[in-house]
Parts: C-alpha cells; structure tokens; sequence
C-alpha cells in the first residue's frame, strides 16, 4: 500500500475516532440535562438534536478533513514521486545527470543531494572501471601477437617431435582464445564510453543473412549440423553493415557452439508490419535453465556449465550482439527450452525499399 494511502487511512481513522468522541460526549451531556429535568419528551427532543448534529455537522466535517487531509498528503508527496520517478531513470550511462531539487532546503532536498552524491561516486567508479578495462585490454595486446610469433616461428623447427607440435599448437590456441577475450572487452568497453562511431545506411539485411548462411553451413560441416534457412524475406534496415554482419557472425556461431552432433539450426528472417524486421534463429542444443535464461546477455555468462567446459568460447557473443542491436534502435530477446530447442528473437526497425529516397541512398551509398 502506498505511503499516501496508509496516511489518508490514518486520516479517516482519527476523524472517525474524533466524531465518534464528540457523539458520545454530546450525548453524555443530553443524558445529564434529561435526568434533571425528569421529562421524557424533552429526552427525546434532545435525543433527535443530538443526532441531526453529528449527521448534519460532524458527517460533513469529517468528509471536508478526509478530502484536505488527502489533497495534502498528495501534495506533500508529490516531490518524492517526481524524485522516485528521475531515480528510476538512473543507468550507467547518465550517472553524470543531477537529480533535480525543490530548492526549498527541506528534507527531500537533502535526499536528492545524497542521492547525487551517490550517483556522483558510481558514476566515478564505473568510469575508472571502464578506464582499466580499457588499458589493460590495449597492454595485453601487444604482449600476447608476441607470443603467438614466436609460437608459430617455433612450430616451423623441422626437429620438433609430433608431441612437442600438439604443445605449441594447444598453446597458439589459447592465446588466440585470450586475443578474441581482449578483442571483445576492447569493443564492449568503447562501446560504453561511447567510443564507438557506427556508419549508418541502408542495407539490404536479406542479403547479408543468406552471405552468414553460406558462411555457417560451412563451420557446421564438420558436426553435421543441418543449416536452414526458413524464409528470406527482401528487408532493408538503416545500420552499420559492417557491426549488422558481426551481428549475425556472433549469433550463427553461438547456434552452433551450442548445439548437438547432427543438429539443426533454422533462420528465418521475415519482414513486419511497418517495415520492421525480425530476425529469427533456432537450434537444437541442450537449451539454458530457466533460471539462468535473463543472465544470458550479461559479459562473461555462459549459461550450461558442463557443456561449455568443450565449448571455445569467452562469454561475449550475447552481450556484443545485444548492444549492436540497442544500437540499432532494435530489441533482442531469448527463449530456451532445456533439451529441445533455443531461440534468439531480434527485432530491427526497417526502410521501407519502396521509398524514393531510400532507393537513391541504397544504389549509391
């Protein structure tokens, strides 16, 4: 119950308690003049006045208190709404935003002022964060292509037994799982500080989900995934071609990470109502729990434990994916059912193809 309702509760009780108060003496006082006076007509006149008087007077000035005291509550709490609703909008990107105050210098000012000041320290915190984020992943860059040269200059040695080639190839492995780890913080961190600039055109989606269809049918070879691609409907978006292909790079690849031998995936991409698009894939893997499915889009989350321990992969696909889509003014959502099927949902906002300006932007971008 909110804070204005328990208040006005309150309100009418205490009126209530004072009316019945007020009755009750009233009629203690007509009860002491009729045992004087010893009539019993004179009783009931009284009697009658007495109630006429708590209905016609205390009735209405309990109705007149409950409707002030309620237009006072709101007005009162009208403040702490406001604050509750601009606190509610707080996110790590608009830390730096000051909350606004009454000026009035009451209590709920000096709430917003702590309330800045705590936002001020986080908005600090993040930023120093992402700045270490950042520097580590740009120093670990260099020292790690070094230790791939080396490691495959090693690997040209002609005396290197069939064993010692297996070492540095597992080795050469895992730097390069390290690199795509940096390469993903790197992007995600400016992506963040807003570091990122994105090219946006008209571009033909259609064309650029068959080209991420050949390509996953080609990395699915080796497992026997089936690839399937459901419909293709023609749909052109307003986006960055480039993060667009990596888009759909990511999420090909996580269907078919995290899938079974001889499973399938299907695409379908389909074009809306008001020229949105929405681009659906599904595979047949182990599926997420329920209960670990709103984590999936979190860095570094990677949902079926047993299964990713033989699954390449950092935990960074979903959340890189996630954010091209946010920055394409689009939506992403994803619904796993354990042991049959996963599917991941997104939605883009399109260009209508028919239109004369777009049709010049998208023959000569």
């Amino acid at each position: 119950m909110k804070i204005r309702a328990r208040v006005t509760l309150w309100y009418a009780a205490i009126l209530t308690a004072s009316l019945i108060i007020m009755g009750a003496g009233t009629y203690q006082e007509i009860s002491e003049q009729l045992h004087r006076e010893h009539s019993e007509h004179v009783w009931q006149r009284a009697f009658d006045e007495a109630c006429e008087m708590v209905f016609y007077v205390g009735l209405p000035a309990v109705l007149l208190g409950l409707l002030s005291g309620w237009w006072i509550t709101r007005r009162a709490l009208a403040p702490v709404v406001e604050l509750t609703r601009a606190v509610e909008q707080k996110h790590d990107r608009n830390l730096r935003e000051r909350l606004p105050s009454s000026g009035n210098g009451d209590e709920l000012d000096r709430l917003t002022e702590v309330f800045n000041d705590m936002t001020s320290r986080l908005d600090k915190s993040f930023h120093r964060i992402r700045e270490f984020t950042l520097h580590a992943s740009h120093e670990l860059k260099t020292p790690l292509t070094v230790m791939r040269g080396e490691l495959e200059t090693a690997l040209g040695d002609k005396n290197l037994t069939a064993a010692q080639k297996e070492l540095l190839l597992s080795q050469v492995d895992e730097i390069e799982r390290l690199a795509r780890i940096v390469d993903g913080l790197t992007l995600l961190t400016k992506a963040d500080t807003g570091q990122i600039t994105l090219n946006f055109l008209p571009v033909r989606l259609d064309e650029l989900v068959r080209e991420s269809v050949a390509d996953a049918r080609i990395l699915a070879q080796p497992q026997g995934i089936k690839v399937n691609l459901t419909q293709c409907d023609e749909t052109v978006v307003f986006g960055d071609q480039d993060r667009l292909r990596q888009l759909l790079l990511n999420l090909t690849d996580n269907a078919i990470k995290y899938n079974q031998p001889n499973g399938s995936i299907s695409i379908c991409l389909l074009r809306l109502g008001g020229s949105r698009a929405e681009l659906r894939i599904e595979n047949t893997g182990t599926g997420v729990p329920l209960e670990a499915q709103s984590r999936v889009f979190e860095r570094f989350f990677r949902g079926d434990r047993s299964h990713s321990k033989a699954v390449e992969g950092c935990g960074l696909g979903l959340s890189i994916a996630q954010w091209i889509v946010n920055a394409h003014k689009g939506s992403i959502g994803f619904v796993s059912r354990p042991g049959e099927s996963t599917v991941v949902t997104l939605w883009l906002p399109g260009v209508d193809p028919t239109a004369r300006e777009s049709s010049a932007l998208i023959q000569n971008p």
